[in-house]
């Protein structure tokens, strides 16, 4: 969540966005994060290549898919439960 301070500098206002430590390490490692999943994505596709003759390269991609989107919901459910509040 990112808040909004107003500051008041020679009778003008400007808009000064706050960001909390998390967020701000969020926006440093962003492309670091979506990097390392691309080469969970890609070296589970080499995978199936290697794996399954003649595979159906699509639908691998959405098996993959499904299985990181299962594995992330998961996540985030526990960190809804609260099981990462005190890492």
């Amino acid at each position: 969540m990112v808040n909004i301070k107003v500051i008041e500098y020679d009778h003008i206002y400007y808009k000064e966005w706050l960001m909390t430590p998390q967020e701000k390490e969020t926006e440093m490692m962003k492309s670091q994060i979506t990097k390392e999943l691309r080469l969970l994505f890609k070296a589970n596709m080499k995978i199936f290549d290697w794996d399954i003759p003649e595979n159906d390269d699509r639908q691998s991609a959405e098996l993959i898919i499904d299985v990181i989107q299962k594995a992330l919901d998961e996540l985030k459910s526990e960190v809804k439960e609260g099981k990462y509040d005190e890492y």
